[in-house]
């Protein structure tokens, strides 16, 4: 089968070909599946998308329309998808509903530190080679409270790292995590947790009832020194009400891997040409901030595991079978 998958980053090119080398024929392209570049998947059968292409219903009614029935997604999350359409169109879409939990909660955990003990800020001086320490003074986290938002198998991993370092453990979820509460973490509701730790970890996904999870009430219930930490999906958070929190000289560090208008910025070079987005622009000017475009999963460990998921995703539409990453249909 000959196979186009889009968004295909340098790094991951050749973790593809070798995947699917000696079962399908694999096209990777860099540009990323939106309504403008639909039409090149005329004529292939199966296309694979990227965590943030656009599979809106216009996008979706263009694929059918060349021919395209199977979308295989590279990414666990799916709200870009639009299901109902794709159902009504045929369409079989999946996605890898697992791939290492690590790597976010360890890049999540990085965050957390980088802005906790001003590590950007640090290395920009001494390019320069001033040395000093004023203005670089963090905290220690041991004995200090994290709150987990969302225990599954990233936060739980998250969780773990924050136990060893010797952290008071709150947890929000919709149901409990054993292994979380064997560690020792305490569930609170949401807005305990957010008045007590000096740490908030977001790890649910975005769907319509976490969407502004952390809205404007949600950032003024929070310490005004805590940390706040998103490598989840951007739209768990109103950007443009964390920048009016911001603005008043709030919290003492917030790293996002992720922002709710990341389409048609992240992954991609615009480094040459005037950012529009207006909020975006003013985030990252704040020096308690710091924002990266969307790489905590980006690991050779979670790739592979990305890429190999994707591969017996197609195997399995192609015999015909069903498995738990299957959405439309769905498995069973």
């Amino acid at each position: 089968m000959d196979i186009l998958a889009f968004g295909v980053q340098a790094d991951e090119k050749p973790l593809i070909e070798r995947a699917f080398s000696g079962l399908h024929d694999v096209r990777c392209v860099e540009v990323f599946l939106t309504q403008d570049t639909a039409p090149i998947a005329a004529g292939y059968e199966t296309i694979s998308t990227s965590v943030n292409a656009n599979l809106s219903g216009r996008v979706l009614q263009t694929l059918a329309v060349g021919g395209t029935t199977m979308i295989a997604q590279r990414s666990t999350g799916f709200n870009n998808i639009d299901l109902e359409v794709a159902e009504r169109l045929g369409l079989t879409i999946a996605r890898v509903s697992f791939y290492s939990p690590y790597s976010v909660a360890e890049f999540a955990w990085t965050l957390a530190m980088a802005v906790n003990r001003r590590i950007v800020r640090a290395s920009a001086r001494t390019r320069d080679f001033d040395f000093r320490l004023d203005g670089l003074m963090g905290r220690d986290l041991h004995g200090r409270t994290v709150g987990v938002i969302g225990t599954g198998k990233i936060g739980e991993a998250f969780t773990r790292i924050a136990h060893g370092c010797g952290m008071n453990l709150l947890g929000w979820d919709i149901t409990e995590n054993p292994a979380c509460v064997e560690l020792g973490m305490r569930y609170v509701d949401k807005d305990e947790l957010l008045a007590s730790a000096d740490l908030v970890s977001l790890h649910v996904p975005l769907l319509p009832t976490t969407h502004h999870l952390i809205g404007r009430d949600a950032l003024r219930a929070m310490k005004d020194d805590a940390i706040l930490v998103n490598s989840s999906r951007g739209g768990l958070i109103d950007t443009e009400a964390l920048v009016g929190e911001l603005r008043k000289g709030r919290f003492t560090g917030v790293g996002l891997d992720v922002y709710e208008a990341e389409a048609g910025l992240f992954f991609l070079d615009k480094s040459l040409e005037p950012i529009e987005d207006d909020t975006l622009a003013r985030l990252v000017t704040f020096p308690q901030v710091l924002v990266t475009s969307h790489q905590a999963y980006y690991t050779e460990d979670a790739v592979g595991q990305i890429v190999a998921a994707t591969v017996q995703n197609v195997n399995d539409y192609v015999a015909g079978r069903r498995s738990e990453n299957f959405l439309v249909p769905k498995a069973g």
